[in-house]
């Protein structure tokens, strides 16, 4: 199977094509993402890979949630190859990415079961979502992504989870949540476009594939931005 997987969601864009169980990635981690940025690196990978578009099996693309722009153009590329391309896409949320860099660690003899990925989501608040490892399907959610303050974060399961993204680094509270364990090294996490392909592999071989024009991007809010009345109340 062949897969191409795009995320610009978060401050790093990332690309990579999946062939036949071999993964490579580019990636650019700039705080700034744009569709040129993406679909260079695209070029750049088929290249290198002498592969081209016209071959892939489907695009795993990434939904949010993340920031507003970045998102966009995730779901905007992706639809517009797929259309170019006639195949389908696979739908990746950027907490199912992270919590698969924590659930697929076969090297790790205390890999954990569970995980609980966090993004900083700015204006005071996380986004975060809980997953269970599964052989099948990689993960399952445990719970449904949600977007609110640090204070809100709770597990919906018992057991150890480990904890993972940058809303670790931005919110240290978190951390110290009854049953969350997470790495200094986690805690700087980003979605990356390795964990897109493997997902995107698992779902299209399972039938789990959509229409590009049914793609739809995961915001969780629809507020992008503080008023300055909010801001100046900010710490």
């Amino acid at each position: 199977m062949r897969v191409l997987a795009l995320d610009a969601a978060t401050e790093t864009c990332s690309v990579a094509l999946w062939l036949n169980g071999e993964v490579t990635v580019r990636s650019i981690e700039s705080g700034k993402s744009s569709s040129q940025q993406i679909l260079t690196l695209v070029e750049e990978l088929t290249a290198a890979g002498q592969v081209s578009l016209s071959s892939l099996d489907g695009i795993a693309a990434s939904i949010g949630p993340g920031a507003f722009t970045g998102v966009r153009i995730s779901v905007s590329v992706a639809q517009g190859l797929a259309f170019g391309l006639n195949i389908p896409v696979v739908p990746v949320t950027t907490l199912e990415a992270l919590a698969l860099q924590v659930l697929s660690r076969p090297e790790d003899p205390t890999a954990a079961h569970h995980a609980i990925a966090c993004l900083d989501a700015r204006m005071g608040e996380v986004y975060w979502g809980c997953f269970t490892a599964d052989a099948v399907q990689g993960l399952v959610e445990s719970s449904a992504p949600r977007v609110g303050p640090p204070s809100a974060v709770t597990l919906d399961l018992g057991g150890r989870h480990r904890g993972i993204g940058r809303g670790f680094s931005a919110y240290p509270e978190l951390a110290r949540i009854p049953g969350v364990d997470v790495t200094a090294h986690d805690s700087l996490a980003l979605p990356n476009a390795r964990e897109f392909a493997h997902l995107g592999v698992l779902r299209l071989a399972s039938g789990r594939s959509l229409d590009p024009a049914d793609l739809e991007p995961l915001y969780l809010r629809d507020k992008v931005a503080l008023t300055e009345a909010e801001r100046a109340r900010q710490p």
